[in-house]
């Protein structure tokens, strides 16, 4: 028998982690929820994740609703335009001949690897689907962590340049660190959650945008109090 009562020791805390939430917390609280991604079918969300490269949402939201006016927003119809047609149809996101080819690649994709059903990317192995999908033409890794975090549900973190910004900021992450050391980062430190990985991104993209810009507009920021000093 034990002669006394033992404290058994949980895991070791993780500050980093502690950090991240309550950067997460003070964006949620001043921003609320972002509603991340606006689309009403997760090919939609693919289809605007591919349209957005490069440009502002705006022109690739225009783009989306010409391809749903015309009936275009599933993979079968999709894949059955022609791509100078498609083109002209996306023309509003920019390099339009080169998006209307990498649409047409991503939705061949889809039709072959799932019959164009996204339960597959919902149910398949995360590390080999995510690098199927860098394999497509056209699929960096932004574009494909985005299909997989807001079209499939799965938790992979979209660290695009605002949330490298923010955290190298915050000093969390080295100030030229590249996309895959900042989402391993990430996806190290943060619960394996999509949903918390979908607001996060959305909020530090709001942020991003309004105050953690290239030159710091820290007055009015919801982050400011979270900066180290010397910045």
């Amino acid at each position: 028998m034990l002669s006394g009562w033992r404290r058994i020791p949980g895991p070791p805390r993780d500050p980093t982690k502690a950090r991240l939430l309550r950067l997460y917390r003070a964006l949620l609280t001043r921003h609320g929820p972002q509603g991340w991604w606006p689309a009403r079918t997760a090919f939609e969300v693919a289809v605007g994740a591919i349209l957005t490269q490069h440009t502002a949402w705006p022109g690739a939201a225009r783009a989306v609703a010409a391809l749903r006016a015309r009936g275009l927003l599933t993979p079968r119809r999709l894949a059955s335009c022609d791509v100078v047609a498609l083109g002209r149809l996306v023309r509003p996101a920019g390099t339009y001949r080169l998006k209307a080819r990498r649409l047409l690649d991503f939705t061949g994709w889809l039709l072959r690897r799932f019959d164009g059903d996204f339960r597959g990317l919902r149910r398949a192995p995360l590390g080999p689907l995510r690098r199927e999908l860098l394999a497509v033409r056209g699929l960096g890794p932004e574009t494909a962590d985005a299909i997989l975090l807001y079209a499939a549900g799965r938790p992979v973190f979209v660290a695009d340049a605002y949330t490298r910004r923010v955290l190298a900021r915050h000093r969390l992450l080295p100030r030229k660190a590249g996309y895959e050391q900042a989402r391993a980062f990430l996806e190290a430190h943060l619960p394996s959650d999509p949903a918390l990985f979908n607001e996060f991104h959305a909020l530090l993209v709001a942020v991003g945008k309004t105050r953690c810009r290239t030159v710091l507009h820290r007055k009015g920021c919801p982050l400011a109090g979270h900066l180290p000093q010397s910045v």
